[in-house]
């Protein structure tokens, strides 16, 4: 009994695992070189919808603008459509499901592709673009905010007290400066005036005194001499 049964049992089984066809043996063929498929304006819809499914966006691309005198939208709008799905996301298609209902009107999914990845794309460029203003701007402001050492040196005489320091600048200057700025505030006050006065006043009393003490012996010596010329005039009379 158990020999008949386990028996069975294989037998069935291998009923199970048909050997595969000649059409299923072609179908997996394909779909191991579905990179290199163009044309296939004569392959059955059946065996398409089999084998297109296991191409990439552009495969897919590559085999509809390839075959010539058919329209495969009837087995590739649906592939579009998860395409549409896997790279822009479901609430995207969502949307764009809506708007079709509201609007009533109706798109393939390869055109609604086309233009979102169209839409992105610029978005894309134009977020690129306000990158770059941006950057440029900020090595603008930099360049803007370096310090540029001067090369030339003007002479040290034209230097102000208040010029500041650098690779040229001269501190013999910035001192005699300062010297005679303190020179004159000097003899512009009060105590240097008083002194000017006091002295001024001394030479004029010395110069005074002195001329009368010239002025004295003189008189003097004219005297003298007087006397002396006046003594003969007394003889001869």
């Amino acid at each position: 009994m158990y020999v008949e049964k386990r028996s069975r049992n294989i037998a069935d089984k291998s009923e199970m695992r048909k050997t595969p066809s000649l059409v299923d043996l072609c179908v997996r063929t394909v779909i191991d070189n579905v990179r290199y498929l163009g044309d296939v304006g004569e392959t059955d819809s059946h065996l398409l919808e089999r084998i297109l499914p296991h191409c990439t966006v552009d495969q897919l691309l590559h085999v509809e603008t390839s075959t010539k005198g058919r329209d495969l939208s009837s087995v590739t709008d649906k592939l579009w459509k998860n395409f549409y799905e896997l790279q822009f996301g479901r609430e995207s298609m969502k949307i764009v499901i809506e708007r079709m209902k509201l609007k009533k009107v109706s798109f393939r999914w390869r055109q609604l592709y086309e233009a979102k990845l169209k839409d992105v794309q610029e978005a894309e460029n134009k977020a690129i673009d306000r990158l770059k203003q941006l950057y440029k701007k900020e090595d603008a402001r930099k360049q803007s905010r370096q310090v540029q050492l001067c090369t030339k040196v003007p002479p040290s005489s034209k230097r102000t007290f208040f010029a500041g320091s650098g690779p040229g600048y001269n501190m013999s200057n910035v001192k005699s400066n300062i010297m005679k700025k303190a020179k004159i505030d000097l003899m512009k006050s009060q105590e240097v005036k008083n002194l000017a006065a006091m002295k001024k006043k001394a030479v004029q009393s010395h110069h005074s005194g002195t001329t009368i003490t010239k002025s004295s012996g003189f008189c003097g010596k004219n005297s003298a001499s007087t006397s002396k010329h006046s003594k003969p005039l007394e003889r001869r009379f």
